[in-house]
């Protein structure tokens, strides 16, 4: 992917109402891109790169033919979405009542 292609979807991610930050990260959790706060990012990536692990795991026990492709966590204040890739893992925050 072209890295014009890469800033024009997350220019557009972003401006969706809601939306508080836009992190890509490798598969092995290193912040490649983000909108976050440095601390934000740094928080973000391990503890949903540890999620997303989790998850996929979860997904593999129960089925090894299959694999994880969306989670969406939302709590009161947040919803956190993970979409994982072969080599990448995006996560968008929003905040779902805006």
């Amino acid at each position: 992917i072209m890295s014009s292609e890469v800033e024009e979807t997350l220019k557009r991610i972003q401006s969706h109402k809601g939306v508080k930050g836009v992190l890509i990260m490798n598969s092995e959790g290193i912040p490649i891109r983000s909108t976050l706060s440095a601390e934000d990012t740094e928080n973000y990536t391990a503890l949903v790169s540890q999620l997303a692990y989790k998850a996929s795991g979860v997904v593999r026990v129960l089925d090894d033919t299959d694999e994880l492709a969306f989670l969406r966590v939302r709590s009161k204040k947040h919803e956190i979405m993970i979409a994982p890739d072969k080599d990448y893992v995006l996560v968008v925050i929003q905040n779902p009542h805006e």
